[in-house]
């Protein structure tokens, strides 16, 4: 995978969707940034950062996923590798929120965005490593950019969609004591039913996880 480090951008994200779409980057590629001015959040909320935080998207062609995995759940996917890479010391327990959101016990960390540009996925993702007014972080020897390549080192032989979704649902009761907004609205999810695909059956409809 080819990466491009710069030590500022505006959003690693939106940057490396203008370079995709006008053909000046090819999947796979990775781009982080040591520091970030106008980070995207979800439902493009605004994300804080600062310099030390882990900041960066990356590229990958829909065909280089794993076969079984559902394009509407790879936020769960990719969010759920990194928990993964994160979740090293006990007294800082790491757990994914459905549908995108990297916790450390009841404060957001983290979190992904996806989108799709053609046959091409981008993934957008910000872990937060330094201490934070209004949000959490996770307290960690390793410095941003070994994480970084541990995360990108994982796509040279992806697990399967079986084998990440097997673990999450096991951590998914997390979710019970928890609110999500969907469609507009925050949402309950205390009676939510996990689905084999990622999606949740709430209140009697199907909810989709893809952001």
């Amino acid at each position: 995978m080819e990466i491009v480090l710069f030590e500022e951008l505006a959003s690693t994200q939106r940057y490396l969707t203008q370079q995709i779409k006008a053909k000046k980057l090819n999947a796979p590629v990775a781009v982080r940034a040591k520091k970030q001015t106008q980070g995207v959040g979800s439902r493009d909320n605004g994300w804080e950062s600062d310099e030390g935080d882990l900041l960066f998207s990356f590229a990958l062609n829909i065909d280089s996923l794993p076969l079984d995995l559902p394009l509407s759940s790879t936020s769960i996917y990719f969010a759920y590798l990194m928990r993964e890479i994160l979740d090293t010391k006990p007294c800082d327990k790491v757990w994914f929120k459905w549908p995108n959101d990297i916790y450390v016990k009841n404060l957001k960390i983290g979190g992904v965005i996806t989108q799709k540009v053609g046959e091409i996925l981008i993934c957008g993702m910000g872990i937060n490593l330094s201490p934070k007014v209004s949000f959490g972080y996770l307290d960690t020897d390793k410095s941003a950019q070994v994480i970084f390549l541990e995360y990108l080192k994982a796509f040279l032989n992806p697990p399967s969609w079986n084998d990440i979704f097997s673990k999450y649902r096991v951590e998914f009761d997390k979710n019970k004591s928890v609110f999500s907004h969907i469609d507009g609205h925050y949402i309950d999810l205390k009676d939510a039913i996990l689905q084999d695909d990622g999606s949740l059956i709430i209140n009697n409809k199907r909810v989709y996880s893809l952001r």
